[in-house]
């Protein structure tokens, strides 16, 4: 094991995104020299990133801006690092084609993670918007294995913060929150920082290379009825839940157009289905909880206390 505490230079595609810049925090947090891949700042860049860079340069990030088209810009900067770890949005998920091909002509790389973070998508089989969102990670996945470049997949499930201000909406009071299908489906949260300082951690040890790593913690598995009723005895209050039956979400994700239509489908998977449930965790499977005892998740219950005192901001997917 004595690879897993030597130190290695990181590089971040996509690093001052939703998910990308807690895993820059924790890169940084967990001692590897780090540095970002990210589009010129210009005239759309928004003052929210243009503070997000500062904060960075700030710990001696270095940030190197470019396209993802200019591939001797990326070559040169993966001859400098040894883990690449990409966080692009789904928008740019095919835009990884160009990464793998430029980590194929460096030669160096000890381990490439691509941007997954979400369900186990060779697992499951959501509605056609969300199955189509998915094949195209897929076609990451298999180019990588094909490439022959060193991997590692991971499966984080649900950006916890990311849900929770979805489901329950605590910046915006209200008496009515929404709960789709029945409601008694189990999904994982992982707080988005855990999901940081976790992928420092498999993409470092050598356990986890060629291999899937899932995030899924016992305490972080809970239905949206045990949600909502552990936000209304932290809160004190009492809300009335509004169901929205499956059939209205499959209407949806048939009637509106794209990406419209990719959110619902998503909610219909996880809390419909309840997909990121639906397959077992065996004992050679790797599991980050498993793999980390001297680690602990957030759970849904700390991350709550976190909401009532210092909330996270609400954020948006980005799937255009």
């Amino acid at each position: 094991m004595a690879r897993e505490a030597e130190v290695s230079r990181i590089l971040v595609f996509g690093g001052t995104g939703y998910i990308g810049k807690h895993i820059v925090r924790a890169s940084v947090s967990l001692g590897h020299p780090t540095c970002i891949y990210a589009r010129p700042t210009g005239p759309q860049t928004g003052p929210s990133n243009l503070n997000l860079r500062h904060e960075f340069r700030s710990i001696s990030i270095n940030i190197i801006e470019g396209e993802l088209e200019e591939h001797e810009k990326i070559v040169a900067a993966l001859k400098q690092v040894d883990i690449v770890i990409s966080a692009l949005a789904y928008p740019q998920v095919l835009d990884q084609l160009k990464i793998i091909d430029a980590i194929i002509a460096a030669g160096n790389i000890k381990r490439f993670v691509p941007s997954d973070f979400g369900c186990e998508e060779d697992k499951i089989t959501p509605l056609p918007p969300f199955e189509e969102f998915l094949e195209k990670k897929r076609k990451i996945r298999r180019a990588i294995e094909a490439a022959s470049i060193p991997f590692t997949f991971i499966t984080a499930n649900c950006f916890a913060a990311y849900f929770v201000n979805l489901l329950l909406h605590p910046h915006n009071p209200h008496d009515e929150i929404v709960v789709y299908g029945d409601g008694e489906a189990n999904a994982v949260l992982n707080y988005e920082e855990d999901i940081g300082k976790y992928t420092i951690k498999v993409a470092n040890d050598p356990r986890a290379c060629n291999r899937v790593v899932t995030y899924r913690p016992k305490s972080n598995i809970i239905s949206q009825h045990q949600l909502i009723s552990l936000w209304e005895e932290k809160t004190g209050r009492r809300f009335k839940r509004v169901c929205v039956p499956e059939e209205d979400l499959v209407k949806l994700s048939q009637t509106l157009p794209p990406p419209e239509n990719i959110p619902v489908s998503i909610l219909h998977s996880i809390f419909v289905k309840g997909d990121l449930m639906s397959y077992e965790i065996k004992e050679d499977d790797l599991e980050a909880s498993r793999m980390y005892p001297e680690m602990q998740f957030t759970t849904i219950d700390q991350l709550l206390d976190i909401f009532l005192t210092d909330p996270p901001e609400p954020a948006r997917a980005a799937f255009e």
